[in-house]
C-alpha cells in the first residue's frame, strides 16, 4: 500500500533511473504537470473564498495565507464559543484545514465537511450519467467518509479533491507533551488511509499501533500520534515517485503542520518509504521542536549525509533484511533518485534494530523491534532503543528525557 510495495516493479525503478538523462535532455514536462489542479474550483478553494468574503462582529476575517498560525490562534481565542461554532458551520473546509484554529474546532468543522462530502457521493452513486465504475467509486468514497465520521474520530485535516487528503489524531493533541507524526509513502489517499486487512500497512493502523506502544511504554507520558496523509503522494512507481516534486510539496505542508501544533510539545517524525523523502526535504526548515526524524524502508532523503539535512533533530534509520527497497539504486542524477542510503555508515544516521519486521510494510507491526524502538523514541526514552549493531554510533550521546513519565 504505502510505497514501493511490489518486488517485480524494481526493474521499473531501475529503468526510470537509467532513462534519466533521456528525459532531462528531451525536456519532457508531461510527468511534472501532475500537480494540484491550478485554477480549478475545488471544494476547499470555494470554502476559503467564502471565508475571504466573510465578516465577524463587523470585521473582516483574517487572511489565512497572510496571517501566521499564532495570530490565527489569537483571533479564534478572541471569539466566544458561539462565534467559533458559526465559523465552523459556515466555512467547514476552511476552518477544518486552518493551521492556527483550535484543534477541537477543526475536528468539528471536518465532521461537518465530511457530512457534506458524503451527501455529494450519495447523489453520485445514483447518477445515471456515471458509468458503473464511477458509481462504484462514489460508493467507496461515501463509505470512507462515513467511517471517518464514526464515533469520536479526530480528523485534523480533510480535503475531498481528487484522490483526497486527510489527517487523524490519536490521543489528546492539546495536552500532549510529545507528538508523533506518521508520514506515509506512495499510493496514500482517502481510500487507502485505513485498511481492514493488513491494517498496519496503512496510516491509521501505523498511528494506532504507535500510540498504543507509546502508552504501554510510558502510561504517564501525555502523547498524541498523527496519521498524516495530508499531502498528495505519488501514485505508483511513476516519475513522481523517483523525483522530489511531490516531496517538495509535501514538505511545505509538513512544516506548516508542525509549526501550528498547539503547546510546546516535542515532535518526532516517522517517515516510511517515500515519506522519508518528504521528511528529508522538510528537515532543514522544520522548527527546533522536532527532536527526532526516523525513516523506515527509505529510498533516500535527497541528501548524501545526515549532516546535509541541516537539522538539530536526531536522525534514525531502520530497514529489515526482507525489505526489497535495499536493492533500489540509492543515487540522485538529473533530479531522478533520492540520494544515499540512510542505512549506510557513510550517511551517519543512527541505525535501529528491525527484528521481527518483515517486508517493506512491516515496521509498525506489534511485537517488532522497529515499533518498540519508535515508541521509545516517541516518549524520549532514548537509552531504551535497540540498535542494529553494537559497534556503531547509534546510542552515542543519548540521554533519556522521559524518565519522570516512565517512573
Amino acid at each position: 500500500m504505502t510505497s514501493f510495495d511490489s518486488t517485480p516493479q524494481l526493474n521499473v525503478w531501475r529503468m526510470l533511473l537509467a532513462l534519466a538523462v533521456v528525459f532531462v535532455m528531451l525536456g519532457t514536462t508531461g510527468w511534472t504537470a501532475v500537480r494540484s489542479h491550478r485554477g480549478a474550483t475545488t471544494p476547499l478553494a470555494v470554502s476559503l473564498a467564502a471565508w475571504d468574503r466573510g465578516h465577524m462582529g463587523g470585521q473582516r476575517l483574517p487572511d489565512p495565507d497572510r496571517t501566521t498560525p499564532a495570530r490565527l490562534t489569537q483571533f479564534f481565542a478572541s471569539l466566544d464559543a458561539y462565534q467559533r461554532s458559526r465559523l465552523a458551520a459556515r466555512y467547514p473546509l476552511a476552518v477544518g484545514n486552518m493551521n492556527g484554529a483550535p484543534v477541537s474546532l477543526r475536528y468539528r468543522a471536518n465532521r461537518i465537511a465530511l457530512g457534506q462530502a458524503r451527501k455529494v457521493e450519495l447523489k453520485r452513486m445514483h447518477d445515471s450519467r456515471l458509468s458503473a465504475a464511477g458509481q462504484h467509486d462514489a460508493s467507496r468514497r461515501m463509505q470512507r467518509y462515513e467511517a471517518l465520521m464514526a464515533g469520536e474520530r479526530r480528523i485534523l485535516a480533510f480535503d475531498p479533491m481528487g484522490s483526497g487528503r486527510v489527517a487523524e489524531v490519536f490521543g489528546n493533541l492539546g495536552r500532549a507533551e510529545r507528538v508523533s507524526v506518521v508520514v506515509p509513502g506512495v499510493d496514500t489517499d482517502l481510500l487507502t488511509f485505513q485498511r481492514s486487512e493488513h491494517k498496519y500497512t496503512a496510516p491509521v493502523g501505523m498511528a494506532k499501533a504507535l500510540y498504543r506502544a507509546e502508552r504501554d511504554a510510558s502510561p504517564r507520558t501525555r502523547t498524541a500520534v498523527i496519521a498524516w496523509a495530508d499531502y498528495t503522494s505519488p501514485s505508483g512507481l511513476g516519475m513522481d515517485a523517483v523525483t522530489g516534486i511531490r516531496a517538495e510539496e509535501g514538505a511545505v505542508r509538513l512544516d506548516a503542520l508542525v509549526r501550528a501544533l498547539p503547546g510546546r510539545s516535542r515532535v518526532a517524525l516517522y517517515c516510511h518509504s517515500y515519506g522519508s523523502v518528504v521528511c528529508g526535504v522538510a528537515a532543514r526548515s522544520l522548527p527546533p521542536r522536532v527532536s527526532d526524524i526516523a525513516v523506515a524502508g527509505s529510498p533516500g532523503m535527497r541528501a548524501e549525509k545526515a549532516a546535509q539535512l541541516r537539522t538539530s533533530a536526531r536522525v534514525w534509520a531502520v530497514r529489515d533484511s526482507d525489505d526489497w527497497i535495499e536493492d533500489v539504486p540509492h543515487l540522485e542524477f538529473g533530479g531522478l533518485g533520492h540520494g544515499a542510503d540512510p542505512m549506510s555508515s557513510e550517511f551517519g544516521a543512527r541505525v535501529l534494530s528491525a527484528r521481527g519486521a518483515k517486508g517493506h510494510t512491516g515496521y509498525f507491526e506489534p511485537g517488532t523491534d522497529s515499533l518498540r524502538n519508535f515508541a521509545e523514541i516517541g516518549i524520549g526514552a532514548y537509552r531504551a532503543v535497540s540498535c542494529a549493531h553494537k559497534d556503531d554510533a547509534c546510542s552515542k550521546g543519548l540521554s533519556d528525557t522521559a524518565e519522570a513519565g516512565r517512573a
